[in-house]
């Protein structure tokens, strides 16, 4: 089977359309509706921009190894389910383990639909925009409704996520001070655009969408790396201040530069993490192709 033009619209709707090319939450370049080299070509490259019907185009090529891979599991289906099975998979890549589908092919429905949605999780949390997004394939497949317009709708929300989490994540980040109630005022459009204007590969205008969450995520991620490692040698310097107290001598002095040592290393894996895209092109002169 092959996914439909609604089935199409669907996930783009779901998905988000980028037109310039940006680094995924895994550090990945992307563009289009989440085309990267893995799925073939064009290969995403910094500074890329598409126009938003070759974005469409890229997605049509590269729905078939998931319409491959759902056929498969599946079997033989109505469209509207096949269509949301197929939005599941460009999403998870997890169709061919999903108990959901082993639930529908058994005739349980109910159950089938309760296992979809499990698969709301990321980094270990719900996430309120996958849930969103898993509540839509659930209609989709099991009652037939595309809810396009209600999707079309409804996009800025799904583009910003879970407000309230990215309000606090963007607090993480020194960038916004306004009370985290789950509404997206212009104080959070303001922290948005100010984190945008900071990093150069993402497009200045105040809209939370793939591009912007994954590289807010990705300067999460690389903080509470740097955190850990931090806590890590704390607890250990405690630890051996500890052992060493009232003994008086260097030992105490030891602990406290090994410790200023290791938040040293610490803050400058971060930087090499976050900015390894920038030393490099500051080290090796770029090459046109």
């Amino acid at each position: 089977m092959k996914t439909s033009s609604e089935g199409v619209a669907f996930i783009a709707a779901h998905e988000g359309v980028v037109t310039r090319a940006y680094r995924d939450v895994a550090g990945v370049w992307t563009i289009g509706v989440g085309h990267t080299a893995a799925a073939g070509a064009p290969t995403p490259v910094r500074g890329m921009v598409i126009g938003r019907d070759e974005a469409l185009a890229i997605l049509g090529r590269d729905l078939p190894r998931y319409e491959a891979r759902v056929t498969a599991r599946l079997g033989p289906t109505r469209q509207s389910a096949f269509d949301g099975a197929a939005s599941f998979d460009f999403n998870t890549g997890a169709i061919d383990r999903a108990s959901w589908v082993t639930a529908l092919r058994a005739g349980d429905a109910a159950g089938a639909r309760q296992r979809l949605m499990l698969w709301t999780k990321a980094a270990g949390r719900t996430v309120t925009g996958l849930a969103r997004r898993r509540e839509a394939e659930a209609r989709l497949i099991f009652d037939g409704d595309y809810g396009l317009s209600q999707a079309a709708s409804a996009a800025p929300v799904a583009a910003s996520g879970d407000v309230s989490a990215l309000q606090a994540d963007l607090a993480t980040l020194g960038l916004y001070r306004g009370a985290v109630d789950g509404v997206a005022g212009p104080a959070s459009a303001a922290a948005v655009l100010a984190y945008q204007k900071s990093h150069p590969d993402l497009v200045a205008d105040g809209v939370a969408g793939p591009a912007t969450l994954a590289s807010i995520a990705r300067d999460i991620a690389a903080r509470r790396s740097v955190g850990t490692v931090i806590g890590t040698a704390a607890a250990s310097a405690a630890s051996a201040g500890a052992g060493v107290a009232g003994t008086g001598g260097a030992l105490p002095v030891l602990v406290a530069l090994l410790v200023g040592i290791a938040v040293l290393v610490a803050l400058g894996g971060f930087i090499a993490l976050r900015y390894r895209d920038e030393l490099t092109r500051a080290i090796i002169p770029a090459k046109e192709t």
